[in-house]
């Protein structure tokens, strides 16, 4: 068994064996247009392809020469994975490599022990979300709207009563409506959304390849809401989304969930990936707790995921970006509150 690079001529092996879309080849493509630096590791038994997974390394602001690895929704980490992981994140000069395993929590095995005795530690902050809402799309449309709250129901009927449209397009012209209302609403609640050109390049790239698309609602032929879903595998997945101040009695968005979820059924895919959600205990002054609920509303699985390791190469360092990154998130929501 040995573990390299991948080269092209393995992208449908690779494809195969990775989980999730930002672990796809399409994914890795869009980053290295993004100008990111891109490294695919696989395991190989003779000429066979056996695991296979991406990482990014990302440049420190002030640290001259240092960079930082991200590993998202790859697979469980083993012996051979973070020796290799080791030996490249010294060559990129990294100080430490987020590791974020696309698998789920079994609270009776020891996950926990089993990576910190690979030398992984419990890191103190996550990128990606620990908690998600799946939907299991191979049930019938009656099975499924059974399992939503009725609320959700009744908003869905509400808006289809109301006359809300919804429709989904890889048009370039309906992309725009997308962004349009996705920076309406990064402005509108605050929070810090990707650029512009983040959004372009992922169209760009994973649309050709079958991957993307834009759902929209609209009332009176005036969009209302513009989700952007990826889809890869087996996996619909709903990763950004934008809404209008217009018409919020109309209950688009409602209407554009299910939408999304015939969508996907109609597809074939028998996931839907909400991406992400508050813990079950969720603080109801969480200002993402209305967004936890909407999606709740569907009666997905809500799944934990093993969570966030990190493999430190630089201790000093590692001590320094931790606390030189808490200041300056102190410092961007104090900026973002007084806007």
């Amino acid at each position: 068994m040995t573990i390299r690079e991948i080269s092209p001529t393995d992208k449908s092996a690779y494809d195969k064996l990775v989980t999730h879309v930002i672990q796809s080849w399409e994914w890795g493509e869009f980053r290295k247009k993004m100008g990111i630096d891109l490294v695919r590791l696989g395991e190989y038994s003779g000429n066979k392809l056996t695991s296979a997974y991406q990482l990014t390394f990302h440049p420190v602001p002030f640290f001259k020469n240092i960079t930082i690895g991200y590993l998202p929704k790859g697979p469980m980490p083993n012996k051979s994975m973070v020796n290799s992981l080791s030996l490249i994140g010294k060559k990129k000069n990294a100080a430490f490599i987020k590791i974020e395993p696309d698998i789920i929590l079994d609270r009776k095995a020891t996950n926990d022990q089993r990576l910190t005795q690979l030398g992984l530690i419990k890191s103190k902050k996550s990128l990606f979300t620990k908690y998600n809402f799946i939907v299991d799309l191979t049930q019938s449309e009656e099975k499924l709207l059974a399992n939503m709250h009725p609320k959700t129901r009744y908003n869905i009927k509400l808006a289809q009563k109301k006359g809300v449209k919804v429709y989904d397009s890889t048009s370039d012209r309906d992309f725009q409506i997308y962004l349009k209302l996705y920076f309406e609403t990064t402005k509108r609640q605050k929070y810090f959304g990707h650029s512009p050109q983040y959004h372009q390049k992922v169209w760009e790239t994973l649309k050709p390849a079958k991957m993307a698309r834009v759902l929209i609602g609209q009332y009176q032929k005036k969009p209302l809401v513009a989700w952007l879903l990826l889809n890869f595998a087996d996996t619909l997945y709903y990763p950004y989304g934008g809404s209008s101040t217009e018409y919020k009695e109309t209950m688009a968005s409602n209407l554009v969930t299910w939408g999304t979820i015939r969508l996907g059924k109609r597809l074939n895919f028998t996931t839907f990936d909400m991406w992400g959600a508050l813990p079950p205990d969720a603080d109801k002054t969480n200002p993402w707790y209305g967004f936890h609920r909407f999606k709740e509303g569907y009666g997905g699985n809500h799944v934990e995921y093993i969570g966030t390791y990190d493999l430190v190469l630089r201790s000093r360092l590692y001590t320094a970006l931790n606390l030189a990154d808490k200041l300056r998130w102190v410092y961007l929501k104090s900026k973002l509150r007084g806007n």
